[in-house]
C-alpha cells in the first residue's frame, strides 16, 4: 500500500478478515447465509449471531474498473490500475473487491480466474493482511 493510505478500522466483526491472512467470512449461525462485508445483522434473517467460514481464495473477475485518475494522492504513481470485484468459486454470490496486481489493466477480462494474495502492513503495533488478487496460472487450475 502507498504511504499515507487510509487503512481499515478494525472491530470485532472484521478483525479476522483483515488480520488472519485467510479469507474468513461472516456466516449467520441461524440461517447459514455468508455475507461480505461483515455486518451487525444478517441481511437474510436479521439474526445477530455469527460464525465464520473460511474460503480457499479463488474466484473469477465479476466486474472491474480501470482507474486512470488518482482518487488519492498516494495512488498517483500507480495509475492506471485495475480494481476488480471477484466472485468466489465456493460461493459465487459473495464478492470481494481488491486490486489486480500482476496483469496490465488493458488485459483484465470478465471471467478471468484469480487467486488471493496478502499484502502485509504493520500499523500501530498490529499486522494487517489486506486481500489483493493475482491471475491464476495455468498450473494452478484444478
Amino acid at each position: 500500500m502507498p504511504d499515507r493510505w487510509t487503512l481499515p478500522a478494525l472491530d470485532a466483526r472484521n478483525r479476522a478478515f483483515f488480520t488472519s491472512g485467510r479469507l474468513v467470512l461472516q456466516k449467520c449461525a441461524s440461517c447459514g447465509v455468508v455475507q461480505h462485508p461483515p455486518e451487525e445483522m444478517c441481511h437474510a434473517c436479521h439474526s445477530m449471531d455469527f460464525e465464520t467460514r473460511e474460503c480457499r481464495g479463488r474466484g473469477t473477475v465479476y466486474s472491474f474498473i480501470v482507474a486512470h485518475h488518482a482518487a488519492n494522492p498516494a495512488l498517483r504513481e500507480r495509475v492506471p490500475y485495475a480494481v476488480i470485484l471477484v466472485s468466489l468459486d465456493e460461493m459465487p454470490e459473495v464478492r470481494i473487491v481488491g486490486n489486480l496486481l500482476d496483469v496490465s489493466p488493458d488485459r483484465v477480462w470478465i471471467g478471468m480466474p484469480v487467486r488471493t494474495v496478502w499484502e502485509r502492513i504493520e500499523e500501530s503495533g498490529e499486522t494487517l493482511q489486506l486481500p489483493q488478487w493475482k491471475a491464476l496460472e495455468e498450473d494452478e487450475h484444478e
